[in-house]
């Protein structure tokens, strides 16, 4: 099902364990919004962040309490830690001593190659990667004027310099990272520098809004990288809670079929025919799905094919719009017809649909209870 030799080859990196690049399947990255001083709070939203299928945490590291705060915080962590740094290059030493599994700094505006080059020979002693990044605030000056502004060449000029600078310090253990607002900038940028280094990248939109038009804006941005094979682990930039993030992520791997989730949930749009509430039966029915999922990871789901589970809501083509489905329900005039294997096993009200959907999925198809 997955595109993976479509994927742009790069380097491997290693994120606490977690593989980035050469191959590697595309990881899901979050960052925490909690005071990262605030250890309880820190490690309270890293296992929600877990809970909702993140691989790898980002925590701000402002000051040398946050980044003190790191070793307590990474001994109970049941994620990687990425110590997101700026302007002071100490602080990314002291999160690597403290136990960073990996370090975010922008060589922009961290302190210039005397600077960069402490970060780059600790980092190497540790095995910590570093994640290169640039984004439309961090662009250099010079660069900004000589392009006329946060432009694709700008970017691209400057991630390929920091690239560039941290080769020459003999470090190359490198992630890359060019997050622009503009949506046709951004993939320009990471096409110019995809086409030069062999790095992974990690992708994202940033400053992508909140609500709709951030999901959208994201889903755009993250999707147009992907199907040019290019993204090797992604954050969605959100305004609020980051379980949100993660969610979004997931769904955008799963509708280009790079992350293979094990319980896939298809219905469709609605139209005059229908006639019965589909969306909270579909919303319920999702919901259902991704609860099984989360009992059914790891072990438990190993060998397990993945199921497709279609809610239609008119009996006319419904059935044969979700021939492929392994089960679902195509609906008539407030009832539902259940099937499984295209064959219909009961019909019941709009209002058992939903709890009949989850209990063929949990009870029969996978045998939860047996």
């Amino acid at each position: 099902m997955g595109h993976e030799a479509e994927r742009r080859p790069s380097r491997r990196v290693n994120c606490g364990g977690v593989p980035i690049g050469g191959g590697a399947p595309i990881s899901v990255q979050s960052m925490t919004n909690t005071d990262t001083r605030d250890v309880k709070s820190t490690l309270a939203q890293i296992r929600a962040l877990a809970d909702a299928g993140c691989q790898i945490a980002r925590c701000a590291v402002p000051d040398s309490e946050a980044a003190q705060a790191l070793r307590e915080i990474r001994r109970a962590s049941p994620l990687p830690l990425v110590a997101d740094i700026h302007f002071d290059h100490r602080l990314a030493l002291e999160a690597i001593e403290c136990g960073a599994d990996k370090v975010r700094i922008n060589p922009g505006n961290i302190g210039g190659r005397e600077a960069v080059g402490a970060v780059a020979r600790k980092a190497k002693e540790r095995g910590v990667p570093i994640r290169v990044g640039v984004n439309s605030g961090s662009i250099e000056k010079a660069l900004r004027e000589k392009h006329g502004g946060a432009t694709a060449a700008a970017a691209a000029e400057s991630a390929l310099s920091h690239i560039a600078m941290m080769e020459s310090l003999g470090f190359e253990d490198i992630v890359v990272s060019i997050k622009l607002t503009d949506l046709r900038a951004n993939l320009e940028a990471h096409s110019i520098v995809a086409a030069k280094t062999p790095y992974p990248f990690h992708i994202g939109v940033t400053e992508a809004g909140v609500g709709e038009s951030g999901r959208v804006k994201s889903a755009i941005g993250v999707g147009a990288l992907l199907l040019r094979g290019i993204g090797d682990t992604l954050r969605v930039s959100l305004t609020g809670a980051p379980e949100a993030e993660v969610g979004l992520a997931l769904e955008i791997l799963r509708s280009l079929g790079l992350r293979e989730g094990l319980i896939q949930v298809v219905s469709c749009p609605t139209c005059g025919r229908c006639r019965v509430s589909l969306e909270p039966i579909a919303r319920s029915v999702q919901e259902a799905a991704r609860r099984a999922e989360k009992r059914l990871a790891g072990a438990a789901g190993a060998g397990r094919r993945p199921l497709t589970l279609a809610v239609m809501g008119c009996a006319v083509n419904g059935p044969g719009e979700a021939a492929d489905a392994d089960m679902g329900v195509a609906c008539g005039d407030g009832k539902g017809a259940i099937f499984m294997g295209g064959r219909i096993v009961k019909t019941v009200d709009e209002a058992d649909i939903a709890e009949e959907l989850s209990k063929l999925l949990e009870e029969t198809y996978y045998g939860y209870n047996t």
